[in-house]
Formats: C-alpha cells, sequence, structure tokens
C-alpha cells in the first residue's frame, strides 16, 4: 500500500507542475486531493488495517497529501501572479480615447420598479404570483366573474373584442376563477399584468397594468382584507399611513369597498405645513387607491367542483392600478409620461 502511495504522489506532482492555468490546477486539485480522491480515502481507511500497518501508512499518506498540498499552494501562487501580470496588460488605459464617459445602460422603467416593489410586500406576506392571458373567453373575464348580461363594461364601445366570445382581458381578475380550477382552498396569490380598454386622456390609457389579489380560506372576514392593505400602504407609501373602508360596488365581490389611504403629503391633515390645501388630497386627507370586497358567492359558484363551496368557505379580492400607485407615489403629473419614452421623464427614477 505504500508503493501505491508513491505511486499517487509521483503522478499527482507530474499533473500540478504541468497545469498552465489556475482552473486547471483547481482540476488538478480535486482530482488528487479532493473528496472522492484515492489518496483523502486512504487517510480515512487508515483504522481498517491491521494495526501493524497503520502507523506506516498513515504517515506515508498524510505526508503525500502534505507535499502535494504545499506543491499547489506554491504553483498557485505562480500561476495566478502570472494570470494577474497578463490581466493588467490586457486593462491598460488608453490615454488618448475621449474622455467623456459612454451613456449608462438604463435601468428598470418606473411603472416595472412600481410592480415589483407591490410584488415583494405581498410575497412578504405569504401570497404567491401568478400570470395569466391577456387575449381572454367572456366567460372568465365577465361571465365567471358575476357580470350582469347588460353591464356596460360588455359594450364593444368600452371593451376590445377579437371575437364575439374573446376579448382583451380588461382587468387581471379572470385569474380568480382560472386559479380555482386549478387549486383547491386555501389560495392566496397576486396576479399582475396588462389589462385593456377603451380610454385615452391624461388619466387613462387604452392598455395598462393592474394587479389582482385573491386569498381564500375558511373564516376569512374584511378584517383580514383591511388588515392586509394596511400593511401594504405602509410598505409602499410609509409607516405612519393609515387605511379607510368605504362602501363600494363590483360585480364579483359583495360586500364591495373602496380602500382609501391616509395622505402622504399632508399626513392626513388636508392641509400643507404653510396652511394651503394640499392638492394631492383635495383637502381631504385621504387617497383612493384600489377597489376591494368579500368573494361574491355566486363567483364560487362556478368552482363549487373544485371545493370552493360557498357555505364553507370565504375569500377577498382587491384590485389596483399599476400607474396610480406609481402616479401616487411619484407625483406624476399625467398618465401619458408613462409612455412617451421621454428620457428626462425616465431618467428621473
Amino acid at each position: 500500500m505504500i508503493e501505491r502511495i508513491d505511486e499517487l504522489k509521483r503522478a499527482g506532482e507530474a499533473e500540478v507542475a504541468a497545469a498552465a492555468t489556475t482552473d486547471a490546477l483547481e482540476h488538478a486539485r480535486v482530482r488528487w486531493l479532493g473528496r472522492k480522491a484515492e489518496l483523502p480515502n486512504m487517510l480515512r481507511g487508515v483504522a481498517q488495517l491491521p494495526p501493524e500497518q497503520r502507523g506506516a501508512v498513515g504517515k506515508a499518506a498524510n505526508e503525500a497529501r502534505k507535499a502535494l498540498e504545499a506543491l499547489i499552494d506554491a504553483r498557485n501562487a505562480d500561476l495566478a501572479a502570472a494570470e494577474l501580470d497578463v490581466q493588467l496588460a490586457a486593462d491598460r488605459v488608453d490615454v488618448t480615447l475621449p474622455g467623456a464617459p459612454l451613456p449608462a445602460a438604463g435601468g428598470l422603467h418606473l411603472l416595472s420598479q412600481t410592480r415589483r416593489e407591490i410584488e415583494d410586500v405581498f410575497v412578504g406576506m405569504g401570497f404567491t404570483v401568478a400570470e395569466g392571458p391577456e387575449v381572454e373567453r367572456v366567460y372568465y373575464n365577465f361571465d365567471a366573474l358575476n357580470h350582469d348580461a347588460a353591464h356596460p363594461a360588455r359594450l364593444k364601445s368600452d371593451t376590445f373584442y377579437v371575437a364575439d366570445d374573446v376579448v382583451l382581458r380588461t382587468h387581471t381578475s379572470p385569474m380568480q376563477v382560472r386559479a380555482m380550477e386549478l387549486q383547491p382552498p386555501p389560495l392566496f396569490l397576486i396576479v399582475p399584468g396588462r389589462v385593456y380598454r377603451r380610454d385615452s386622456d391624461a388619466t387613462h390609457t387604452p392598455q395598462f397594468h393592474q394587479i389582482e389579489g385573491l386569498a381564500v380560506d375558511e373564516d376569512i372576514t374584511l378584517a383580514d382584507l383591511k388588515g392586509t392593505l394596511l400593511q401594504f400602504a405602509r410598505a409602499i407609501f410609509g409607516d405612519e399611513r393609515e387605511v379607510r373602508l368605504r362602501p363600494h360596488f363590483f360585480p364579483f365581490t359583495e360586500p364591495s369597498v373602496e380602500i382609501d389611504v391616509s395622505c402622504f403629503r399632508c399626513d392626513g391633515t388636508g392641509h400643507l405645513k404653510d396652511g394651503s390645501r394640499c392638492g394631492l388630497c383635495k383637502g381631504t386627507g385621504w387617497i383612493e387607491i384600489l377597489g376591494a370586497g368579500m368573494v361574491d358567492p355566486n363567483v364560487f359558484g362556478h368552482v363549487r367542483e373544485h371545493g370552493y363551496d360557498p357555505e364553507k368557505i370565504q375569500g377577498f379580492a382587491f384590485g389596483m392600478g399599476v400607474e396610480r400607485i406609481a402616479f401616487l407615489k411619484h407625483g406624476v403629473s399625467d398618465l401619458r409620461l408613462f409612455y412617451d419614452n421621454d428620457l428626462r421623464f425616465l431618467r428621473q427614477f
């Protein structure tokens, strides 16, 4: 066995000496001294040898290992120094080049930044992120969400129709039903994505971004909804924010509420420090940020066979515009600035 140790030592020394780069040297180290290498395994197996062989074999194997380690360290220092010299020569600055730096490579658009910030908040509360199709069936966009057959949103003057039963989705809410068809409760998810409506002015664009939220389990209440959105508001707009719920109507929630956050410009007073009326909240101290409510039992009726018995489970849903959150947080004056690709605007963020 001692002869085999000598053979391994000589072979290892030859490969280490022949290594021309630090990568090749690392491969040699792993081959001869790695966890699966023969020499280290001999050392680990010394205890299994007859007592009269343990001392000699252990000493020989340990000396061979130390010799290889010392040789590798020395060779690594030489190779690293040589590679550094080559890199320094290649990185030499050409002082004849123009002094002006190249333009920055760019960064995330403000809407992408805002979307990711919102996603991070809800993922931190245990929600998962899901995405759905932008070209959607009327069933998922309207019918399964309890929209009346005469609901104005169904009109071609409000919605982009691809075919009689296919639309460009008007909200990301269709993923409520799609997600419940795929997974039994409990279910906690948010759905970010593009949506489309026939609007175009300073506060509306034909294509914009929404984030839908859905939480379904037993014994979920409006108090859970308020606590969730309070945590969201404080994470996005500041730790001192409060939220309030106002009655409203949405086809797929009952009861439905509008959610306001206390104004972060005037701290909810309605007036600025100089005594003037706050223009952001229009003197009310509150800013509307999203719509929400408890999921209507009729929506659960469409997925009852998937485990969503409206007699046993409850849930809440909410939907917000990414543009509106960015609009409010950063004081943007015109929603269309998000899409004009004006670098003077985009570079501010």
